[in-house]
């Protein structure tokens, strides 16, 4: 897989661009990810269906503030995030740089973006997406093309993820949840797209984003079948693209 990816004529080029870094961000994942064990009734679900090598599209649902790091800490592996471009300001801009994050600009076709997503993929790795593109039900009722084009483009296995218990019922989306509540992290089977050769129609992008949407929102109403732990419902907010 990843001698294809490097070797695709139809990709854009990645190799002038720096690598990212990312050594900070192991030793980070051990301690916050033991944080979040102390903190928390956390369990973790089927974790033997993730890829252990080769790149993978990491796709959960997004319910609250808590997701993004939840999931970097306690993955088996290392994994790089896009995140909104917003949250790339001051210290945590910076300390989110210095381990691997990919931030993103959800207003337009961020170029950058996109090129530095398919570098992490190029080289093997782990490359979290939010299907959903901000915090919401977590129910993955709307799906965003991106996820569709990483994976028609490069043929990289979308790993679904049901992220349960990291909002409250109905609470804002920028709060994290109180001490001792139960979270469940329930990995999916990983799947692959058909890939879609240039040029590529939007139209044909976003057929094989409502196929993804398909399977994710199986797999979420299934992983909330599986240990009753609902989802939160719509937040508490005004803005639901915050």
């Amino acid at each position: 897989m990843t001698a294809e990816l490097t070797g695709h004529r139809e990709l854009p080029r990645t190799d002038d661009l720096d690598p990212l870094p990312y050594r900070l961000g192991l030793p980070l994942r051990w301690l916050i990810g033991h944080y979040f064990r102390q903190r928390y009734d956390l369990t973790v679900h089927r974790e033997d269906l993730f890829p252990r090598t080769g790149p993978v599209l990491v796709a959960p649902n997004h319910l609250g503030l808590l997701d993004g790091p939840l999931l970097g800490a306690i993955a088996p592996r290392m994994v790089h995030q896009l995140g909104k471009i917003e949250a790339f300001t001051g210290l945590q801009g910076k300390v989110l740089v210095r381990v691997g994050q990919i931030p993103i600009d959800r207003s337009a076709y961020d170029v950058l973006a996109v090129r530095r997503a398919i570098q992490v993929l190029r080289g093997g790795r782990a490359l979290t997406i939010y299907p959903e593109g901000a915090r919401g039900p977590g129910d993955f009722r709307r799906i965003r093309t991106g996820v569709a084009y990483l994976a028609a483009v490069t043929g990289t296995p979308i790993l679904p993820v049901a992220l349960l218990g990291t909002r409250q019922p109905g609470g804002d989306v920028d709060l994290f949840p109180p001490r001792g509540t139960r979270l469940d992290v329930v990995y999916g089977e990983p799947f692959t797209v058909e890939r879609v050769p240039f040029p590529r129609r939007h139209s044909d992008v976003r057929v094989i984003a409502d196929q993804i949407g398909d399977v994710l929102r199986a797999h979420v109403q299934a992983a909330v079948a599986a240990t009753g732990n609902p989802l939160p419902g719509m937040p508490d907010q005004k803005d639901p693209d915050e």
